[in-house]
């Protein structure tokens, strides 16, 4: 794609009226292109079309028209989320239109670099982290992409001495031609989003092109425990940092039974006693490894915020961040809304919010963060999975489910297969508050003192719910009016 400066005078398709798509109707209006914004919402379902409107910008709302497509127009920005089998999208391909996301326009205005965190799973924890890291050390960070903030909107106010931190979807991803990041961060590919891929082929090359235009001089950090991050360690043309909780890396950030101990001025370490004292290490080029801080000291010690707490220590290792910085903001982190979220305490029943687990990996590794016997709520829209890889952890470790969504039967017959006998099936007909609110209350009725209660659907929200943070704030809300 050329610099946005390039479109002056030509015409400039934008597909969605979200955040993003907002943001990039004014930096090419304001630029001298001629843009036309396009959403399938009805008009009144979409506030933002009044202020474009106002600005001159042409919005049309309620379909895609036949005549919004033609050989005039020079670039579609697309909204991620839309797919590319719509019609105007078909269209555009045969005439040899170019298609980008907002990312590839923020790449081509933003003077800051950029380190850019994806994954399946703990992308906003991660880039959360290491933006607080970042601004501990002084590193001016600004962070946005599908976090909630649009990128284009952050990258104009970058300057050179900032650092963008951004986080990334497949679907940012997927639309990208020359986007370069000069740290690129891959968590971890589990499948998921097939609906809107195809294929796990598809998703993987969409999360792969995050390294596509790096170089040597750039740095490619991966998950050494992931196999699709091990492959694509091999491929990358990035230098690479890789972090384990498995193993202990050549060079890397892992996790070490006990703490090795730098000696002043000198190769050689010693270790201390007791091999239950897990510790984040690195270990650099040198052999050196410098021990980073006790897992048991990390403000969320969840086994995956472990992982995400290792990745997040590479990228700031990259940026030269202290050690001690590093681990300040390693111990007094929190977490993030909606991720296993502590909400309440009641009859001595714990309940936790986790509605990001939009995938059944990420349920997977919430339950087993658990000691305690667990009272699942699950469920939510359909994305053709058969949860087959459910079915050990409930055997395991799920004492009862109450099952939501549309994927409510394919959850329940997973239960019934691993011997579950508590299960109830809420019924979704009804407002998305009520379904919810009347889980709770099954839930509860199912809890005995010490059990915790856990929304972890593994599935996306939007069947019911406008996203996975109404999801969870609609059962925070039953939770605190049981």
């Amino acid at each position: 794609m050329k610099h946005p400066q390039a479109y002056r005078n030509q015409q400039v398709v934008i597909l969605g009226l979200a955040l993003s798509g907002v943001a990039v109707a004014k930096l090419f209006h304001e630029l001298g292109a001629i843009v036309t914004v396009n959403d399938k919402k009805e008009r009144d379902q979409c506030p933002e079309a009044d202020e474009l409107t106002a600005l001159g910008i042409s919005v049309i709302c309620g379909g895609h028209p036949e005549s919004l497509i033609h050989k005039d127009v020079s670039l579609i920005v697309k909204n991620p989320g839309i797919p590319y089998k719509i019609e105007p999208i078909k269209k555009a391909e045969q005439l040899g239109i170019e298609i980008v996301t907002e990312v590839e326009v923020a790449y081509q205005i933003c003077t800051a670099p950029m380190i850019c965190i994806t994954g399946s799973n703990g992308k906003t924890t991660t880039t959360t982290w290491l933006g607080l890291m970042l601004e501990k050390a002084g590193l001016k960070p600004i962070v946005a992409g599908n976090i909630g903030r649009a990128l284009t909107e952050a990258a104009l106010e970058a300057e050179p001495d900032n650092h963008m931190v951004v986080e990334l979807s497949s679907f940012q991803l997927k639309g990208t031609r020359d986007f370069h990041p000069k740290i690129a961060c891959l968590l971890n590919v589990y499948e998921t989003h097939l609906d809107y891929h195809g294929s796990m082929e598809d998703y993987i090359a969409s999360k792969a092109k995050l390294f596509a235009n790096q170089t040597a001089e750039d740095t490619a950090i991966l998950n050494w425990d992931n196999p699709v991050c091990r492959r694509l360690a091999s491929e990358v043309k990035a230098s690479v940092l890789l972090f384990s909780m498995a193993e202990q890396l050549e060079y890397g950030v892992y996790v070490q039974a006990h703490a090795a101990v730098e000696q002043e001025g000198s190769n050689l370490h010693t270790e201390s006693k007791g091999s239950e004292d897990k510790h984040i290490v690195y270990r650099d080029r040198n052999g050196i490894v410098h021990p980073i801080i006790a897992v048991k000291d990390i403000g969320i010690p969840a086994s995956f915020d472990v992982e995400n707490a290792l990745a997040a220590t590479c990228a700031a290792l990259t940026l030269d961040v202290p050690f001690a910085v590093i681990a300040e903001e390693l111990r007094n982190f929190r977490g993030v809304e909606h991720r296993l979220e502590h909400v309440a305490t009641h009859n001595e029943v714990l309940y936790y919010n986790n509605s990001k687990a939009t995938n059944a990996t990420a349920t997977i590794r919430t339950i087993e963060s658990f000691e305690q016997d667990v009272i699942l709520i699950a469920g939510g829209l359909d994305r053709g999975s058969d949860y087959m890889e459910l079915l050990q952890i409930f055997k395991e470790r799920v004492k009862g489910l109450v099952a939501i969504g549309e994927t409510k039967y394919k959850i329940v017959e997973i239960a019934k297969l691993a011997g579950m006998s508590r299960i109830k099936i809420v019924d979704t007909g009804k407002q998305a508050k009520d379904a919810i609110a009347e889980a709770v209350r099954e839930a509860a009725a199912m809890a005995k003192p010490g059990d915790v209660v856990l929304l972890s659907p593994a599935c996306a929200s939007w069947d019911m719910f406008t996203s996975y943070e109404e999801r969870g704030s609609m059962f925070k809300q039953s939770v605190h009016t049981l």
